[in-house]
């Protein structure tokens, strides 16, 4: 089983969402075996955005800069979901990155439609409301940040066999 790590950006907080696109991963089959609401320091925030996802090193200290301000405005809801090819899975159902190119019927396609063009051009946050991991490695590396061991939960949950397929 795949694991991978999702957090609910301040944006999807302060407008009352999270349970909206919470229950769209479970619908999916997805299993939550980790969540908690937090309020990350500056220090958090520069380990996921450039250690790990080199926010600086690949688009610059200014957007870097109101990534942070957009993420410490409220708090944000971290979670590990598991399931068969997780991280592509949960990819496919956030969308792109940025608003405008993301389908209808993806998470940022329906909550969502502001722009990284427009943001920028009014020096605005791109409010697109989820982070979701880009693949295994730095899945592995997320949730190691935000998440302890015993922060980590394994259970089988009563659609187990349904959403994976059963033995004959």
């Amino acid at each position: 089983m795949e694991q991978t790590f999702v957090a609910l950006k301040p944006d999807a907080v302060q407008r009352g969402i999270i349970g909206d696109i919470i229950s769209r991963f479970e619908r999916a089959g997805l299993k939550i075996v980790a969540m908690k609401m937090v309020t990350p320091d500056e220090a958090h925030f520069h380990e996921h955005y450039e250690n790990i996802g080199q926010l600086i090193s690949r688009r610059g200290e200014e957007v870097y800069r109101v990534a942070l301000a957009a993420m410490m405005e409220a708090p944000v809801v971290a979670m590990v979901l598991e399931g068969i090819d997780a991280v592509e899975h949960v990819r496919k159902m956030v969308g792109a990155t940025d608003p405008k190119e993301s389908a209808p019927g993806t998470i940022r396609g329906d909550f969502t439609h502001i722009s990284r063009s427009y943001a920028v051009s009014k020096g605005r946050t791109l409010p697109n409301i989820i982070h979701a991991s880009a693949d295994v490695k730095e899945a592995a590396e997320e949730i190691k940040l935000w998440f302890s061991p015993a922060e980590m939960h394994t259970y089988q949950g009563a659609h187990h066999r349904v959403v994976h397929g059963r033995k004959p």
